[in-house]
């Protein structure tokens, strides 16, 4: 498994949807999973995340490199900090019709030569992002959703 994607139709706006998932520092306050979202560092367009949260009791973190497009619906993380460290992360947020599909697609080429193996990259690809993307994306919806 090099890649793990995880998809969600939500009823709404591109920019309703956006003005949520682009926020990340906001994120702890919809997505109870999320125990913070630090912004470090700006450097141009980068900035520079620190990012918590639960999997299953279990808990999660990690610094990634952050570049958010809203005009292109895009939003790109690169994990430097932590087990996923190589990562790379492109959330798409495309409108369709009534709806929003939004997808995150995760490269699972990673640096850490324990996880960089295929067992590292399945237990990291399906038993930590898959279920925390799955999560994240089920909170998004409720949130953007309630608002409509």
């Amino acid at each position: 498994m090099r890649e793990a994607v995880n998809e969600i139709l939500i009823r709404g706006t591109r920019e309703q949807v956006q003005e949520l998932a682009f926020d990340l520092p906001r994120w702890p306050s919809f997505l109870p999973h999320y125990r913070w979202v630090k912004v470090l560092d700006r450097e141009g367009d980068r900035q520079t995340v620190e990012m918590a949260c639960w999997r299953t009791g279990i808990p999660l973190k990690w610094r990634s490199h952050l570049w958010v497009l809203p005009e292109e619906g895009r939003m790109c993380f690169h994990h430097v900090v932590g087990p996923a460290r190589g990562m790379d992360v492109e959330w798409r947020v495309v409108q369709e019709g009534e709806q929003v599909r939004v997808t995150i697609h995760h490269d699972l080429r990673l640096k850490v030569p324990l996880v960089r193996t295929a067992l590292g990259r399945w237990i990291v690809g399906e038993v930590f992002v898959r279920s925390v993307a799955c999560r994240t994306l089920a909170h998004l919806k409720r949130a953007v959703e309630q608002e409509n």
